[in-house]
Parts: structure tokens; sequence; C-alpha cells
């Protein structure tokens, strides 16, 4: 793991255990590939640790929306784990963003407004998003 990455996912680790601010935003847009520089692609030891925290940020970032508190950070977070996970390496790229996506989407299937079960959905959520950035840092993070 890069020492980029490394940053990154301790940045993660920061968010998860922050508590929620009320704070009215609307939704952002799903994030999408931008990189064109092409180079051999090799998966990483901790990518399916990666693609569902990839996963797990999406639906933080609806959820919190939904209920009224601030999101911009954990899209934020997660254009700069693409920026410093898959430089030169769109494929990649690609599935962590549809990962985002996908949890993003599972819970806007679902959740039309903020319930008890939404809040408790986020806090679940959460905890195991910062439990992965922990693994993942402490296990490849050098």
């Amino acid at each position: 793991m890069s020492p980029i990455a490394r940053a990154s996912v301790l940045l993660l680790l920061t968010l998860f255990a922050a508590p929620a601010v009320a704070q009215k935003q609307s939704p952002a847009p799903a994030i999408g590939p931008a990189v064109t520089i092409l180079a051999e692609e090799k998966p990483a030891p901790y990518d399916a640790q990666l693609l569902r925290l990839a996963e797990i940020l999406g639906s933080v970032h609806y959820l919190r929306t939904l209920c009224g508190a601030d999101s911009a950070d954990w899209r934020t977070s997660m254009q700069t784990l693409l920026d410093a996970e898959t430089l030169n390496e769109p494929k990649r790229r690609e599935k962590l963003t549809a990962s985002f996506n996908r949890g993003y989407r599972a819970f806007a299937g679902v959740h039309t407004t903020c319930t008890p079960a939404a809040r408790q959905a986020e806090e679940r959520y959460r905890n195991e998003g910062a439990t992965l950035a922990a693994e993942i840092a402490t296990r490849y993070g050098n």
C-alpha cells in the first residue's frame, strides 16, 4: 500500500469514527472515472476489502444525506481513495466506483425518508467501515 493510500485509509478511519453532525445538503452525483493513462493493472491483495469499503462509503454517503447530516466528506474521501489507489488503473477505478455507486443505490431504493432504521443502518455501516479501514491499514499499510 502506498503512503498516499495508507493516508487515505487513515482518513477514512477518522471519518468512520466521527459522530454524526446535522447539516442539510443535496445529494451529490455519483463518482465517475477520470483516469486516461493506461498501465498494467495488478490486483492488490486487499482489493476485496477495498471494494466492500467503497460500497460502505456509498451507503453511508446516501444515508447521511437522507438524514440531513454532512455527507460531503464521504464522497471526498472516496475520491481521495480512488486517486491514491487507482492511478493509471482505469479498470480497478471502475470497479471501486461501481461499488460506491452500488452502495449508494442500494439504500436509495429502500429508504426515501430518514427513519430510525436508516439511522441504525448508517451507524452499522460506519462501524463496519471503521473495522475494514483499520484491518486494511494494519495488515497492508507499510
